[in-house]
């Protein structure tokens, strides 16, 4: 029998393997999918950050990201600069991702888990030039080791040459460094100065995430808001995420679970992202499913399990949960 065509892939000329092709791909920037999201749902709940205590409608989200971006911009970001981010799941994060898209900066991502040397090769390597920054996570001292990599430090050796400005988290002064609570003062006064998001296109490289470096180095893969933003709405469709729904994000923001499958699927979809705290914590995540009624729900299997196996699951009511996302190991 010969060989019949797929009637839904162009015939001739260059082509490339490729899936169905029922709807087209998105041409939307990362800003222009917020701005979208606040123009359609600008009063309903957008974020929640259940540690920190603070919740954003889509509105004031946009807002918020408006002001960041500005204060950014005020430090001398610029196109194509690249800003390192290296926190918890934080407000900061959420911020600092919608704000450097927003004026076309490249968000690097850096591991929370980050020791001395990773740090250093991951900021030289992708050659970041102004880092947001947690004061501490865990066990990790993260202003302690930016200081011995000379940050901050007059007379001391400079590990790292294309930093020129850090902004830390928290109140306490850090000396070398600013404070977020500044950025977002000086971009408020400067929201006048951001340029038109028009001058965005969705081919331009707007995110680095690094490998694990199992096999070596950690490799920096450089992704597009095409990438980015298509990836998310396709998975949007997969869970058939709507406004309606609330998806619950314990993963960690600097990977692509958190980041893309997590905040950009429900920027896409109007759905509600609820961050139950900086790291994973059972309780507090089935805790957080059970207050923001939350119909979605990421995790890897570890996760799940914990979740399944604390002795107070039974109290908790998870009856709203439909969907979600479980990867990065075999389920068992």
């Amino acid at each position: 029998m010969a060989h019949q065509p797929d009637p839904r892939v162009p015939q001739g000329g260059l082509s490339h393997v490729r899936g169905l092709t029922d709807g087209a791909l998105s041409s939307s920037t990362v800003h222009a999918l917020l701005s979208d999201a606040a123009r359609r749902w600008p009063a309903r709940d957008a974020a929640v950050f259940v540690e920190q205590g603070l919740r954003f409608s889509w509105q004031q989200l946009h807002d918020e990201v408006e002001a960041a971006a500005a204060g950014l911009w005020a430090l001398g970001v610029r196109r194509g600069d690249r800003v390192g981010i290296w926190s918890p799941n934080r407000a900061e994060w959420l911020l600092t991702q919608f704000a450097t898209a927003r004026i076309g900066a490249i968000l690097v991502n850096v591991n929370p888990a980050y020791r001395l040397s990773e740090l250093e090769y991951a900021l030289n390597k992708s050659g970041v030039s102004l880092l947001v920054t947690a004061a501490a996570f865990k066990s990790s001292n993260y202003l302690g080791l930016l200081q011995n990599l000379g940050v901050g430090q007059p007379g001391g050796a400079n590990r790292l040459p294309a930093l020129r400005s850090v902004v830390r988290m928290g109140d306490e002064p850090t000396a070398g460094m600013r404070n977020w609570h500044e950025l977002m003062s000086a971009g408020r006064t400067a929201l006048g100065a951001l340029p038109a998001q028009s001058v965005l296109g969705c081919r331009d490289a707007i995110n680095i995430q690094f490998t694990s470096g199992t096999t070596g180095a950690p490799k920096g893969a450089t992704l597009t808001h095409h990438n980015i933003v298509n990836n998310a709405i396709a998975v949007a469709g997969c869970m058939r995420l709507a406004e309606n729904d609330a998806l619950c994000i314990p993963v960690p923001l600097y990977h692509c679970f958190g980041m893309v499958l997590g905040v950009l699927a429900c920027v896409a979809s109007g759905a509600k992202m609820v961050f139950p705290g900086e790291g994973f914590e059972p309780r507090a995540t089935l805790a957080a499913v059970e207050a923001e009624a939350c119909t979605a729900l990421h995790g890897v299997p570890t996760m799940f399990i914990a979740e399944l196996d604390h002795p107070e699951f039974a109290l908790f009511a998870l009856r709203t949960l439909r969907t979600g996302i479980m990867a990065g190991a075999p389920c068992p």
